[in-house]
């Protein structure tokens, strides 16, 4: 059982780091000479690296927010998650453990799917003012659909762990 345990923590660790990489990178969307993400857009040229903040003027903006905020919840979610689990662990009788983890886990998993969902149908929508063509998802955006399949698993493992003895 302590194995078991051990697997779940170092699971949800991977998560959280996951999901803190997925939400800080500049690599939603990438192209030869310029990177964006949830916050800024950067464009490479030869001398320097010119980023600008995605402000309020932006078309899509409310769009925009709604990926950040949901992004930020779900991290904020997990650490939460992790630490339900380990008190948790300690503090409550066998079939009523990691009831309330699991839940924590499934609202994080909602959370990343709900920012990953908006950008994926709104991403042509997004780019189309700034003149970027011939880009493709970046590995951030990949990693938050990682993300939001580990911080799933994690949440069926919560569950199923609570019936176990």
């Amino acid at each position: 059982m302590l194995a078991v345990l051990a697997f779940i923590v170092i699971f949800h660790i991977t998560s959280i780091a996951l999901l803190f990489i997925a939400t800080i990178d500049n690599a939603w969307w990438v192209g030869t000479d310029f990177s964006l993400d949830i916050w800024q857009t950067c464009m490479n040229t030869t001398t320097a690296n010119n980023c600008t903040d995605i402000g309020s003027k932006t078309n899509y903006f409310q769009a925009i927010q709604t990926i950040q905020a949901t992004m930020i919840l779900s991290t904020i979610l997990c650490c939460f998650g992790l630490v339900c689990f380990a008190f948790q662990l300690f503090r409550l009788k066998q079939g009523e453990r990691f009831v309330l983890s699991g839940i924590i886990q499934m609202l994080s998993c909602l959370c990343v799917l709900i920012a990953a969902a908006i950008y994926s149908s709104m991403h042509e929508s997004f780019h189309k003012n700034l003149n970027l063509t011939g880009g493709s998802f970046g590995y951030s955006f990949i990693l938050a659909w990682i993300a939001f399949a580990f911080t799933f698993l994690n949440s069926i493992m919560y569950l199923i762990l609570r019936k176990r003895k």
